[in-house]
């Protein structure tokens, strides 16, 4: 049976290295699973494969919209497939990769059919937060679905707002779509989850924005800070540059937000993936790459 391997783990543990190791002993192609690499013009800040990585093999779903673009983790769910459906022809083993939780979920469980949203509704839903922030936005969610508001992160705007849009656009509650009925893959899915010792994590994050700052992140947020109010660039290394550009704080504050906000959202990964019992971990503190390898070729 055809196979895909799902590589996942925390920001800054090593990901992109071994996935590319992998891809080349099978022969194999890259999706790519990261909900902020599918934009191109952020290679710095997504920590992007490099161009000679991408020479070594090849990666899908890579710096392919533009930052203004919506893209949903149901799209990405469709797309993977039809990737992976055209690469099984010709391989019998495709690689995915990223620490996008929800993306991951999508591509490997399913994710609920859920109706396409009007451009317009999103975009005046969007300007009324950019107005009056996300209160307005809860209340109508409360009264119109007060299960998912009862289940749902209120501080995550995003799905507060997705909620509410879905709510408006069909006349009947988000929470009556989320089946959660996982969907049938006509391929075997073997996960690997990639760990590193806590403190060994937060060095490797650390160095990482550092490399990041002397690349060039500041003038990649400096091209973009015009456009800050876009979600795509509502993430980690953006939201705290464009601050330090509005001067609001300064260069050394920013930076050191950088490392403690993602030094949080590994935790927030480790805590989500952590729920999935069919994950296999590896913990790259106590092996090597090349013990990592045989490891996970073992497996197959």
């Amino acid at each position: 049976m055809k196979q895909l391997i799902v590589l996942i783990g925390p920001t800054g543990v090593g990901k992109t290295a071994l996935s590319i190791d992998l891809a080349k002993y099978y022969g194999s192609s890259i999706i790519s699973a990261d909900s902020r690499q599918f934009f191109k013009g952020l290679e710095i800040g997504t920590a992007a494969p490099t161009t000679e990585q991408l020479l070594y093999v090849q990666h899908f779903l890579v710096g392919m919209l533009d930052v203004t673009s919506y893209y949903s983790a149901s799209e990405f769910e469709r797309d993977a497939l039809n990737i992976i459906a055209k690469e099984h022809l010709t391989r019998d083993i495709v690689i995915a990769t990223g620490g996008s939780m929800l993306y991951i979920d999508a591509l490997c469980n399913g994710i609920d059919d859920v109706p396409t949203i009007d451009e317009e509704l999103r975009k005046d839903l969007y300007v009324l937060y950019e107005r009056e922030g996300l209160e307005p936005i809860k209340s109508q969610l409360r009264v119109l679905d007060p299960i998912f508001y009862n289940e749902v992160d209120l501080k995550n705007y995003k799905r507060v707002i997705h909620a509410l849009e879905v709510c408006l656009m069909t006349g009947k509650p988000y929470s009556s779509f989320r089946t959660n009925t996982k969907k049938y893959r006509p391929f075997n899915i073997v996960k690997i989850g990639l760990m590193r010792d806590r403190e060994e994590l937060y060095e490797r994050i650390n160095l990482r924005v550092d490399t990041m700052m002397n690349q060039g992140l500041l003038k990649e947020a400096e091209h973009y800070y015009p456009q800050r109010h876009l979600n795509s660039l509502n993430t980690v290394g953006y939201k705290e540059l464009f601050n330090y550009l509005s001067g609001e704080w300064t260069l050394d504050f920013a930076v050191e937000k950088i490392k403690q906000s993602t030094r949080i959202y590994s935790r927030k990964q480790m805590t989500w993936f952590k729920r999935d019992k069919d994950i296999h971990w590896i913990n790259l503190s106590e092996v090597s790459e090349v013990d990592a390898m045989k490891e996970i070729i073992s497996l197959m």
